[in-house]
């Protein structure tokens, strides 16, 4: 089982997707990443998208850490079942009991054609941890898609194995930070 490291919901147990085929980010690494998203001012308030989702566990940390409203998406069934699960470990109660308009938004769908096919107010934090296996031209897809989608202040993170080759930006974006961790990397890009 994961946790939330930090934030309201510090300590929060959140379920894994069972089964093979995600990878959770591990407590190292995101204590890292949040901690330069923070000094960014990137996640308060903050509309954030998590796609290939898996659990949850990125978006889920910044909703925890002062994040307005998180989308989190995946296409796998058990990953959109847990991340059913876990959104509603999230609702918001007030002190009388009554529930909020919910802050997480389960979303089971391709990440690319829910990209292209989204509306709402602009991205201004999105998560993309992909498989693995997922083809580097795929994932440039998946970034074309996601930069009309983006707040001018946006940031893209990008998390895939270290042996992986640099994302292809699309022209509107630019990479300004990039950092490995043992077998992960990860990419932080801004519009530009």
């Amino acid at each position: 089982m994961a946790r939330i490291i930090a934030g309201t919901h510090k300590g929060r147990r959140i379920l894994a997707v069972p089964g093979t085929g995600t990878r959770p980010t591990s407590d190292r690494v995101k204590e890292s990443l949040f901690s330069r998203l923070e000094g960014y001012d990137a996640l308060v308030d903050a509309v954030v998208v998590d796609v290939f989702a898996g659990s949850g566990a990125l978006g889920l940390e910044a909703i925890s850490r002062g994040a307005r409203r998180l989308e989190v998406v995946d296409v796998a069934e058990s990953a959109y079942r847990t991340l059913t699960k876990n959104a509603a470990l999230f609702a918001e109660t007030n002190s009388g009991g009554t529930q909020h308009a919910d802050p997480v938004q389960v979303h089971k769908a391709q990440a690319l054609r829910y990209l292209k096919s989204r509306q709402g107010d602009p991205i201004e934090l999105l998560f993309l941890d992909p498989p693995y296996s997922l083809d580097e031209q795929e994932l440039a897809k998946v970034l074309e898609a996601a930069a009309p989608q983006l707040h001018p202040a946006a940031t893209v993170v990008v998390e895939r194995d270290a042996r992986s080759p640099e994302p292809a930006w699309p022209a509107t974006l630019r990479r300004f930070h990039e950092k490995s961790y043992g077998s992960t990397r990860i990419w932080l890009a801004e519009p530009q």
